[in-house]
């Protein structure tokens, strides 16, 4: 029998399992993807949101704790927990010198990461370097891996965790982790969780997933079902507004459209819908996948013109380009009156100030609904681009509720040998909303934690044995 089960393949998973043998347990990994897809959705990710004190290596400035509780706070609207969040706020100082000792390699911020070189660091190679080397390192230490091994059920006794069942194939353990992801992947329990609104629509039927598709939810219903605590809201989720000709799956960070804070956003009907110009985009970008989903046809378009390009990571595909906003919409299908008149009020709303998009400017508009509060100029210098947005979702943030030790509980008591990661657990910090990095902050924290308070159980209870 193994000390602990690590059940999951992405960053929360491999961070468990690293920890677990560090700490002298045997592992075994359950991944449900095939080799050349494990990793869940950490293949897409590109850093790590982490609180600094002072400049480090490839962090300018400083981000102290409390600056980065107010971020999480804003983004959740308070729907966090405190004492886990300033948890992971604090594990992500001290992480980074043991994810380089794990192979992960740190770079600067790309210059075309708007306003991230202070809080986040990014990782040589993306996520899938950081995946690789996880796995490589893994293996170096012992780490045993199945892949293409779905777990389905979990035997359990009086909350404590006995075997996990693949099909027709059990696995044993001391201790078990789970860090399996969240449901995004799983149309039907989106559907049944965002409903019918009130045009009659499925909106969850025009989501496309930026993540893997394995991510399926089957582990957490089963534990939901079966008693487990759970926290959070299932329509909330890490949902980003996306170019709408991105793929069903794996789509991932390239096809974000990040123009959005640069010009204005019109729906199908070709009206403005919200504040482009709120925050910062890393803080806020989070926010517009959800509000794409609440419009007609989950459907919008992000319009600027010739002074914002150069200003904002290219998209993959070009935007639909036009050497006037009536030819715009035209090309847009859009209607020509109701667009001409949106962009009409809103090119006379925007007020006289000194355009800085490295910081919050006094480019704002006046006399229109809904206001745009920065970054407001006049959408009037050819040619004109429009990037037709659909909801991406990333993860799921409905999961396992859980403590500082990362222990699943069942009506309020901590299991002692059960213990929860990643997607899976997310919600107990983001209730709502997001910022960038902050997920992978979440993971790697919480990961380390469960995978030392596994080997800790199964270790306990090798010595009564």
């Amino acid at each position: 029998m193994v000390d602990v089960l690590v059940i999951g393949g992405g960053n929360a998973a491999l961070c468990a399992a690293l920890m677990a043998r560090e700490a002298g347990a045997s592992v075994l990994m359950l991944e449900s993807a095939p080799r050349e897809w494990r990793g869940g959705n950490s293949p897409h990710v590109r850093n790590l949101r982490c609180m600094h004190d002072a400049p480090q290596d490839v962090l300018v400035d400083a981000y102290p704790e409390e600056e980065f509780w107010q971020d999480l706070l804003k983004v959740t609207g308070g729907k966090t927990d405190e004492r886990l969040a300033r948890l992971v706020i604090r594990a992500s100082s001290t992480c980074r010198d043991w994810m380089r000792s794990h192979g992960v390699r740190f770079q600067p911020s790309l210059s075309g990461a708007l306003h991230t070189a202070r809080t986040n660091a990014f990782f040589m190679g993306g996520g899938k370097a950081l995946v690789n080397a996880y796995y490589r390192s893994a293996e170096a230490l012992g780490v045993k891996v199945r892949y293409e091994t779905p777990v389905d059920r979990i035997e359990l006794q009086e909350g404590r965790f006995v075997a996990a069942h693949s099909g027709e194939r059990r696995f044993a353990a001391k201790a078990c982790v789970l860090a399996a992801g969240g449901f995004e992947s799983n149309r039907e329990w989106l559907r049944e969780a965002w409903g019918r609104n009130e045009r009659g629509e499925w909106p969850a039927d025009n989501f496309l997933i930026r993540g893997s598709r394995f991510n399926r939810g089957v582990l957490l219903k089963h534990l939901i079902d079966s008693g487990a605590d759970a926290i959070g809201d299932p329509t909330q989720a890490h949902m980003v507004a996306i170019d709408a000709r991105a793929p069903l799956y794996d789509g991932g960070i390239c096809t974000r459209i990040d123009c959005v804070s640069l010009g204005v956003v019109v729906n199908r009907e070709a009206k403005r819908f919200y504040d482009e110009g709120e925050d910062f985009w890393p803080k806020r970008y989070a926010i517009w996948g959800r509000l794409v989903a609440q419009q007609p046809g989950q459907i919008a378009w992000s319009i600027i013109d010739a002074k914002a390009v150069g200003r904002f990571m290219p998209p993959v595909f070009p935007g639909t380009q036009a050497d006037s906003l009536a030819e715009l919409a035209h090309k847009l299908g859009l209607d020509e009156a109701t667009f001409m008149h949106t962009l009409d009020r809103y090119n006379a709303a925007c007020r006289p100030g000194h355009f800085d998009h490295t910081v919050l400017d006094d480019c704002a508009t006046s006399g229109v609904a809904p206001a745009k509060t920065h970054w407001a100029l006049p959408l009037t210098t050819p040619p004109f681009f429009g990037y037709a947005l659909k909801p991406g979702v990333t993860f799921t943030y409905l999961g396992l509720k859980t403590d500082e030790h990362a222990a699943v509980h069942f009506n309020g008591v901590p299991s002692d040998n059960l213990f929860v990661a990643g997607e899976m657990m997310a919600g107990n910090v983001l209730g709502q909303g997001y910022t960038a990095g902050v997920g992978m902050s979440i993971g790697t924290a919480f990961g380390r934690i469960a995978g030392t308070s596994a080997a800790r159980a199964a270790l306990r209870e090798g010595q009564h044995v």
